[in-house]
């Protein structure tokens, strides 16, 4: 685990909330949610992290107390007077599909990202779901960062595509899902809207495809990674954003940038999220070892030799 107090070598801004949740196993009120919370917890086992965010004056302070416990710098989350982001979803009995019951933006409506002045030296930068607004932001206040890795969804390429393709311009990688990726490029196949969507600027492509993994795409070049599986998990919550937690995390840890680095991050992605999936919010990536990770990243390269 990483300490806090150490320089940021990653700084991942996005969303803090407050989740009520209802998959087939189970239904949780009021716990730990956003994509900055689960990014963050998951890149914490493999280098310092700094978040940028914004949580009302509600926000409870044991959740500060969780990620200080994971060694997660807080200099980057404000606290705004009002109430926390709060979304509320049920998930299918295929724990795939999800329906959103409500979503109060609250706090996060206003959210203007403010870097702390030893974030803004970090090397590698995670732009969560947020706004290409407030992406743009963080970008211009980074200074020449070595890796930046951007995610997206369908709300900002409906609304904000311009904005969007403005900002993916400026990024070394994009990562989106299958449908977000046909929704921006009007292609079905996934290799023709990646081979687009780097058109864009980025350098690598890399879609999520859920439980069938992800595809990564890069100048001629493509790879396959499967997600790790699982018998029986209970909160796919955050599943994606703990993926490029881990993966950028996983990146910063090695100093290197380039396809066989980004290749391995990826199946540490892979492998971190399939640890939080298996309870609600952070319960599991709370409880967590380096070395159940590194046990576990070794079960799945034995799995994917052939």
């Amino acid at each position: 685990m990483v300490h806090q107090g150490d320089n940021p070598e990653l700084i991942i801004v996005g969303s803090v909330g407050i989740d009520t949740i209802e998959t087939p196993a189970e239904k949780r009120e009021n716990v730990l949610g956003g994509s900055a919370t689960y990014a963050c917890a998951a890149s914490s086992f493999f280098a310092p992290t700094g978040m940028v965010g914004v949580v009302g004056t509600d926000f409870p302070e044991k959740h500060r107390e969780q990620w200080r416990g994971m060694g997660i710098d807080l200099d980057g989350l404000q606290t705004a007077e009002g109430e926390t982001f709060r979304w509320s979803g049920v998930y299918a009995e295929n724990m795939d599909d999800r329906e959103t019951l409500e979503t109060h933006l609250n706090v996060f409506a206003d959210f203007a990202p403010d870097l702390p002045e030893r974030y803004r030296r970090a090397p590698y930068v995670f732009l969560g779901n947020i706004s290409p607004q407030l992406q743009k932001s963080v970008l211009d206040q980074v200074d020449q960062p070595k890796f930046v890795l951007l995610d997206t969804m369908d709300l900002w390429i409906n609304i904000a595509r311009d904005e969007l393709e403005e900002v993916v311009g400026g990024v070394h990688m994009l990562t989106l899902n299958e449908s977000e990726a046909r929704l921006w490029t009007d292609e079905h196949s996934l290799l023709r809207a990646a081979r687009r969507l780097l058109q864009m600027g980025p350098q690598y492509v890399l879609i999520k495809r859920g439980e069938s993994g992800s595809l990564l795409v890069y100048g001629d070049e493509v790879f396959l990674l499967h997600a790790y599986p699982l018998e029986q998990f209970r909160d796919p919550t955050g599943a994606g954003d703990s993926f490029a937690g881990g993966l950028i995390g996983s990146l910063a840890e090695s100093g290197e940038i380039g396809p066989l680095s980004i290749r391995r991050a990826m199946a540490y992605g892979s492998v971190t999220a399939s640890f939080g999936v298996e309870e609600f919010s952070l319960e599991r990536l709370s409880a967590l070892g380096r070395t159940e990770i590194d046990e576990r990243f070794a079960r799945f390269e034995r799995m994917c030799r052939f």
